[in-house]
């Protein structure tokens, strides 16, 4: 309490209990009992209204008991099963849970993990892959600021994500690993890697690198056999000893059709060899006839450039090539798309060369852009010159229905800066992305693309496009979503297919652990999105003739259908809306490979160095009572007793009130009572 308050209460004091004195002892000239306590109850009340009236306040201290959290994760991927761990699993989890000593010293937290995480103590062991990084991630996210030992229970074998042996480094527990699996070294030849294009071009050859390993003490030899269908396409002989447990073979098979080909790669099994799903592994090559060349043409330095390259080229089926407007007037037949960056006054040989070879174009507007220039050398648009730049952020349009654009959460990156000013077009034209300005879009298209005399064209108006590939990739760990969605922007724009009112997107084939999703796109007569519509799937196996229908469910712009649990084989199927009127037919294929079924063992050793690093311990799961005793044992862990200090006002003393209401009704009372009214 500060000084302040004290002198204040201490006067509040003396001229409370002068006021009552002088009413009830010096003005009646009295001194009896009654008027002594009468001056009392005077005093209490007058000097309780003046301590309200000061409201000093108070330290309210409380205490409590922290206890702190036991976090347990489980591997929940079907490598637990595999290696037969599945029961002792989940006994370990129903004992955790029925322990009373860890309940009265923990807060039980359980999650689960495979390829994603979710706080639940449900095991199906059904997961295709396992990311234990991304379970430290997000852990950290949550209990960073507090005691958390954690409890991994995993056999410690990770199929995709960063490297969870150095997550200790943002992860800050203790990480108490309990090792599903053993130790026993079986022996075993396997497809360690498999690396491929996933494109290939006809009549050229496309190459395929197998890293086979072994692991063993005596020497074997055996036999890498790739097949297609029935015919074998390659063949080796392999020798592995103790010391040489490994070999890269390196070979190029033809591309001699179009379409998709599958490919089986296959070690032949040794005599005792426990795990033969491990010797196999199947790939697929798209075959295609052409490779779509892309020239992107700039006077200008811009990290644009680079970014628009490296997006275009994520694709294989695409090439990318940075030019100036002199130098691709020298090979302009090379390209079947222009990408004409910023133009400048050097560019009105370019467009007549556009012109005269009937190339499909994007312009991109920015700062450098010479509008006085662009307005002449083409009648599709026109730009207001206000010599003034404004930055505009993107708000994708829902009713886009030209092809697919995925949901990049375009209203989160940065602002692209152009000339500020109304944009006209003269012919028909759909927007992709709109201007929006301080948080209000306007009715001004940012992105948009026209269909004109059989030419597609596209506009961005705006430079900065380069800070949208960095935010996606802040956003998603990756740079595919951006890529994807200039990859379709390209793709749409080389391709001479017209406009449909249903688009499918979707692979050719997928891998055995991808997730086989296929988006679609409805749009009504007027082209405008239909989220009311009714959309399946029929879904026909080539090889059991089985036929199975699924519907697709509306997400965001898009509808979608996950077909992740369908069993390998090649499949046609067919999309249509439920009235049959608009359809759409395709194939695809999925190949056969678990890679939760490569492994023979528990990663012991990284499990051990991550318990280390993070100051815990590793346990097998045949040993888990003495990890019990550990947990509980380990001071690091005791519960807390913490204090909490509140700062009350005398206002809020709900007593004080009562207080004065009874000094005030006893002081009414004995007066009223002694004739003193």
């Amino acid at each position: 309490m500060q000084t302040d308050t004290v002198v204040y209460i201490i006067i509040s004091g003396l001229l409370a209990l002068v006021l009552a004195l002088f009413q009830y002892i010096f003005k009646s000239k009295k001194t009896t009992k009654i008027y002594w306590f009468l001056a009392f109850l005077r005093f209490v009340s007058i000097f309780s209204v003046l301590l309200l009236l000061i409201n000093p306040k108070f330290d309210k201290m409380s205490f409590y008991d922290e206890k702190p959290n036991l976090i347990i994760a489980v591997d929940n991927s079907e490598s637990i099963s595999y290696l037969e761990q599945s029961d002792n699993t989940t006994r370990l989890i129903e004992n955790i849970k029925q322990n009373e000593q860890l309940n009265d010293n923990f807060n039980l937290k359980f999650y689960t993990f495979g390829k994603s995480i979710n706080s639940t103590d449900s095991l199906a062991f059904n997961d295709k892959q396992s990311n234990i990084a991304l379970l430290f991630d997000r852990l950290s996210e949550v209990y960073n600021n507090s005691i958390s030992p954690t409890l991994l229970i995993t056999d410690g074998n990770q199929t995709y994500g960063y490297d969870y042996e150095f997550m200790t480094n943002r992860y800050k527990q203790a990480i108490f690993p309990v090792i599903l699996g053993d130790t026993t070294t079986y022996t075993d030849i396997k497809i360690q890697q498999l690396n491929v294009n996933r494109y290939a071009y006809l009549k050229n050859k496309f190459p395929v690198e197998i890293i086979a390993t072994y692991n063993g003490n005596i020497a074997v030899d055996t036999q890498l056999k790739i097949t297609s269908g029935n015919t074998t396409v390659y063949s080796k002989p392999l020798n592995f000893s103790k010391s040489q447990s490994s070999q890269i073979v390196n070979l190029n098979l033809p591309a001699n059709r179009v379409g998709v080909g599958s490919y089986r790669a296959e070690i032949i099994p040794l005599n005792n060899e426990k795990n033969t799903v491990n010797n196999v592994k199947n790939f697929a090559v798209e075959v295609i006839d052409q490779k779509t060349n892309v020239a992107i043409v700039s006077d200008i330095m811009h990290p644009d450039l680079g970014a628009l390259k490296k997006s275009i080229e994520s694709n294989e089926q695409r090439n990318a090539e940075i030019l100036n407007s002199v130098n691709f007037l020298k090979q302009s037949n090379d390209f079947q798309l222009v990408i004409a960056y910023q133009p400048t006054n050097n560019f009105r040989s370019l467009f007549n060369e556009i012109d005269r070879l009937k190339l499909n174009k994007i312009v991109i507007a920015g700062t450098k852009t010479n509008w006085t220039l662009l307005n002449q050398l083409q009648s599709n648009y026109s730009q207001e010159v206000t010599n003034q730049t404004e930055n505009f952020q993107p708000s994708a349009n829902q009713n886009y229905s030209t092809f697919i654009v995925d949901d990049l959460n375009f209203e989160a990156f940065p602002p692209l800066q152009s000339e500020f000013g109304e944009t006209k077009f003269t012919v028909p034209f759909e927007t992709l992305l709109f201007k929006t300005i301080n948080g209000t879009q306007i009715e001004e298209p940012l992105l948009s693309t026209f269909e004109i005399n059989d030419r597609r064209e596209a506009l961005l108006l705006g430079e900065g496009i380069w800070r949208w590939r960095a935010q996606s990739y802040l956003d998603e760990k990756s740079f595919n979503t951006f890529d994807n969605f200039i990859g379709k922007l390209v793709q749409y724009l080389s391709s001479k297919q017209r406009r449909s009112r249903l688009n499918i997107n979707y692979e050719s084939f997928y891998n055995g652990n991808d997730n086989v999703k296929i988006t679609a796109q409805y749009f009504n007569k007027n082209y405008e999105f239909d989220a009311n519509a009714n959309i399946n799937i029929i879904l026909s196996n080539k090889d059991t003739d089985k036929t199975i229908t699924y519907p697709f469910v509306l997400k965001n712009a898009n509808y979608q259908v996950d077909l992740s649990g369908l069993e390998a084989g090649e499949y046609t199927f067919t999309v249509k809306t439920s009235d049959g009127t608009i359809s759409k037919s395709g194939e695809l294929k999925i190949l056969e490979y678990n890679v939760e079924q490569q492994f023979l063992n528990a990663n012991v050793a990284k499990l051990e160095s991550l318990a280390s690093k993070s100051n815990g311990k590793a346990y097998f799961i045949d040993n888990t009572d003495s990890m019990i005793s550990d947990l509980l044992s380990d001071s690091r862990f005791a519960t807390i007793q913490k204090s909490s200090k509140k700062v009350v006002p005398l206002i809020d003393w709900k007593y004080l009130l009562a207080l004065i209401a009874l000094s005030l009704a006893m002081e009414w009372f004995i007066r009223k009572y002694n004739g003193l009214i």
